[in-house]
């Protein structure tokens, strides 16, 4: 049996994918055999789950699935698809980790925030000139649907407390605390200890100026709950926040969520 573009077909010793895309996908040019780019010519093998994609064509929401299933392997992509996952500012943590879970098809984002775009959020935020004024939340959930309209974003437009914290984000999976300000940081900090035992936590300490690249660490603090950053510079004259090392921040992040989530898992 092969499995193509997630519809099963009788295999045949010796078939290649060339012999069933003209059915499947009439001008196809992009093959992916179990995760892998391959040529149309390539000879299957039972079992095999390919994907047969025409380049070019805006694919619709069951393709985007086969499409992140054939880029990530069914078992990690199911996994990332039905996680839940909160994001605490969307400044430039918030703003990147968001994007980078929105383009691997995690199934629901909640971000939160209260603020506006700002001229001098540019500098490292994933926001437009022409969003200037516009709720960070309302903007960046326009980007996202660019990227990827078909997850699913619930926003919070309020400013956050450690009181509200466990409340607003105890359905997630993970959670990402991507606050500028210190002691945000300390009470969300807080609340996911107190009151948020079983969800993934991931905060940051530590990311300003033009510091070396790796001293951006993730480091465990307790069971399911992590730290990212140098833990000690902070924005100051001559060392502001700027894109590249909050970004290599942001990312730290985004990846230690993927893990969370690949190592829970939903059924």
């Amino acid at each position: 049996m092969l499995f193509i573009n997630e519809r099963k077909f009788n295999y045949k010793k010796g078939m290649r994918l060339a012999d069933l895309a003209d059915d499947i996908k009439p001008g196809a040019d992009l093959f992916i055999i179990n995760g892998f780019p391959a040529s149309a010519n390539t000879v299957l093998k039972d079992g095999d789950k390919c994907w047969i994609i025409k380049k070019g064509e805006i694919p619709g929401k069951d393709e985007i699935n086969h499409l992140l299933y054939a880029r990530h392997t069914p078992g990690v992509q199911d996994k990332v698809k039905n996680a839940v996952v909160g994001i605490m500012g969307l400044g430039g943590l918030g703003s990147v980790v968001a994007i980078a879970l929105a383009r691997i098809g995690v199934g629901r984002l909640l971000l939160a925030d209260y603020d506006v775009v700002e001229p001098t959020n540019l500098n490292r935020q994933q926001y437009f000139m022409d969003q200037i004024g516009q709720k960070k939340t309302v903007a960046l959930k326009a980007n996202l649907a660019r990227i990827n309209p078909y997850v699913v974003i619930e926003t919070i437009d309020q400013k956050l407390t450690e009181d509200s914290i466990p409340e607003l984000f105890k359905s997630v999976d993970a959670l990402a605390e991507c606050f500028d300000v210190p002691d945000m940081k300390a009470a969300a900090f807080r609340a996911a200890l107190t009151g948020l035992n079983g969800v993934g936590y991931v905060g940051s300490s530590g990311l300003a100026g033009h510091g070396a690249n790796n001293t951006i660490t993730t480091r465990k603090l307790y069971p399911n709950v992590y730290i990212v950053g140098d833990g000690t510079s902070a924005a100051c004259e001559g060392q502001g926040l700027m894109a590249p090392r909050v970004g290599i921040a942001a990312h730290h992040q985004a990846n230690k969520i993927l893990q969370i989530l690949l190592k829970k898992g939903r059924a």
